[in-house]
């Protein structure tokens, strides 16, 4: 038998795995980038900034921020879907986009499968704000007056099939209120029609809206969480506010695209878990009204598969449609 072929073979496979490896040991070696579904402002561009400095003074390598919007996500998730596997370019993932979109738009330009879970960074919960000539003190008057004035309030959201925009309709169809939809592309540009009353509600993380209702230019009704956020103390939960059952979390996570080395997403995983538990981080999300929170590579994958089929389930029920 002629065994040179399979010689051949041998050495060429481990050749290959030998740059492999030497790759991933003298990673990183250029900058590295963060792409951002969403443009600037907000919970995840946020979350992306906020990683940024720290994880590029650890990682010894420039780390840009690069936003992508449009397409409710799908732009900058097809991006680093299609990009090389190597660890330079890594999405910043959105809850709503990453778990939403697929039973939104069967027809994606991207699949989760083409994504590689890296690390949990950010959760928000979200809060009901509401601008000031709304008629509302609380949350019980303000569901009150929605059950009066059946689609007199219009609420924003940062698009169709957004978390905003799914988590506003269970809020309806749990209070049986009704209200306008009104999406926009992204949180920056529905915050300013909030603010100037042209819409009347939005439901969205504390990064959108906290320095606002601080400063006595929105309503804070309620935080739709287990527990008051810390940067809106006087704000009561959903649960306080007499609405059992109503909560809603968004989470911001980095991904990689598929096929990217072990080695690479393990360098990776502990770098941003180095730059989370950093001070100055901390100390930043705090202001910022984001909770920092860590989950490892397989956790991460863990929650995406247990909340893809919890909304799909929802945005079936509601009958949402993407744009």
């Amino acid at each position: 038998m002629n065994r040179r072929p399979f010689l051949r073979l041998a050495i060429a496979s481990g050749a290959a795995a030998f740059c492999a490896l030497a790759g991933a040991q003298g990673y990183p070696s250029k900058p590295i980038t963060l792409v951002v579904p969403n443009p600037p402002g907000g919970l995840v561009d946020g979350s992306a900034r906020l990683l940024s400095d720290p994880l590029s003074r650890i990682l010894n390598q420039p780390v840009v921020i690069e936003n992508k919007g449009g397409a409710s996500g799908n732009v900058a998730y097809g991006q680093v879907a299609r990009a090389t596997p190597d660890g330079y370019s890594l999405l910043v993932s959105y809850s709503a986009y990453h778990v939403g979109n697929p039973a939104l738009n069967p027809k994606l330009p991207w699949a989760q499968k083409d994504l590689a879970p890296v690390a949990l960074i950010t959760v928000a919960t979200n809060v009901i704000a509401v601008h000031p000539s709304v008629p509302a003190n609380n949350l019980g008057e303000f569901i009150a007056y929605l059950k009066k004035n059946p689609g007199r309030l219009s609420y924003a959201s940062q698009g169709n099939g957004s978390l905003s925009h799914i988590g506003t309709e269970m809020f309806k169809q749990q209070t049986g209120t009704s209200m306008v939809h009104i999406p926009y592309r992204g949180s920056g540009p529905a915050i300013q029609d909030v603010l100037s009353g042209q819409v009347q509600v939005f439901m969205t993380t504390p990064p959108s809206v906290m320095g606002h209702v601080q400063a006595g230019k929105l309503k804070g009704l309620a935080v739709a969480g287990k527990t008051r956020h810390p940067g809106l103390p006087a704000v009561p939960t959903t649960s306080e506010a007499g609405l059992k059952g109503f909560e809603l979390e968004a989470w911001v996570a980095i991904f990689a695209p598929a096929g990217t080395p072990a080695d690479v997403i393990d360098k990776l995983t502990t770098a941003i878990r180095q730059a989370l538990d950093q001070p100055e981080t901390r100390t930043r999300a705090t202001t910022a009204g984001i909770e920092l929170r860590y989950l490892p590579p397989q956790a991460l994958d863990a929650l995406v598969k247990e909340e893809t089929a919890f909304w799909a389930r929802t945005i079936k029920s509601a009958g949402i449609t993407a744009d």
